[in-house]
């Protein structure tokens, strides 16, 4: 089945009027965009990221919108027709587009691929057959709505220093660990352990989950979620327990926020990498590296974003 998707531009003062309206005519459902609350919602929460898209800004910052939607025949296309006529004085403008009836929960499934990443690794969806690939060690992850499926440059590049340490280390703290990707590959690349954190409650269960994809069996693996920056406790836990290797691919804020803590959380020789800090950023992130007394052993930097690796002077 098809459905047209019908999009109004309320008059200003007129949201409210229009809505009521659109429900007399019978329509439930209704989708409210609203550009202020949108850029209130960015200014606000500045700290969970340093880039928003150009044309994502452009289309959720200029103005209220109101969708809902109508069957794609010839019912709603006289439903349309009528609605149109109703609210024309409460509405700047009201189009549709067809769309077709998919299930949205899984459909960007089809977009994501077995991935080549580094010198060892082979991302593969969990749903697709893994290729042909006997010099690649796999990772089969599922990453549903939380951040990491290894595309990103962010996280293409915390993989490729990962093949170089993870091997080496018996502890790894994956801060920000998102879907768990890059406590997993550690972990499959020889890492003895790892203990991912992230502020999305979400997060430690689909981390878990795509551990359970792998064949890490004797490995240990522990997902939890917790507010790094705000949480002294979880923070002192850390220095006591030192880590070999600690990984941080969120914002620069965050990582700028928590250097001055990876010397004390790291073991003798261990190494923090970082990514997800964009072009603008990496001179503040450079600085915060080394007011924590350690060193920069490798930069990398990719489609303007940037990745440092680090270990204490």
């Amino acid at each position: 089945m098809q459905w047209l998707e019908v999009s109004a531009e309320p008059l200003p003062g007129k949201l409210d009027e229009l809505c009521l309206a659109l429900e007399k005519e019978g329509i439930a459902g209704l989708v409210i965009e609203d550009g202020e609350d949108f850029i209130s919602f960015l200014e606000n929460n500045k700290m969970y990221w340093d880039y928003v898209d150009e044309e994502l800004f452009a289309d959720r910052s200029s103005g209220s919108l109101v969708k809902f939607y109508l069957r794609d025949d010839k019912e709603g296309t006289v439903a349309y027709e009528r609605i149109r006529k109703r609210c024309s004085s409460m509405a700047a403008g009201m189009s549709y587009r067809i769309i077709k009836d998919e299930d949205w929960s899984t459909n960007w499934m089809k977009y994501y691929r077995p991935i080549m990443v580094g010198k060892k690794l082979l991302i593969v969806p969990a749903w697709e057959d893994v290729p042909h690939a006997p010099d690649r060690l796999v990772l089969r992850l599922n990453p549903g709505l939380i951040f990491g499926t290894g595309s990103h440059p962010t996280t293409a590049m915390c993989l490729e220093e990962l093949e170089d340490y993870a091997p080496f280390s018996s502890r790894l703290l994956d801060l920000g660990c998102g879907s768990g990707i890059l406590s997993i590959a550690a972990l499959i690349l020889g890492a003895g352990s790892a203990l991912g954190l992230d502020i999305d409650p979400k997060a430690p269960e689909t981390a878990m989950a795509n551990a359970s994809y792998n064949n890490i069996s004797g490995k240990s693996f522990i997902a939890r979620s917790g507010d790094i920056l705000s949480d002294k406790e979880l923070r002192e836990k850390l220095a006591r327990e030192k880590y070999d290797l600690i990984t941080a691919n969120i914002v620069a804020d965050v990582i700028i926020g928590l250097a001055p803590d990876v010397p004390r959380w790291l073991a003798p020789q261990g190494i923090f990498i970082c990514s997800g800090i964009i072009e603008e950023r990496q001179a503040e992130v450079e600085a915060a590296i080394k007011r924590a007394n350690m060193k920069i052993i490798n930069h990398k930097s990719r489609e303007e974003w940037h990745c440092y690796t680090a270990a204490i002077k």
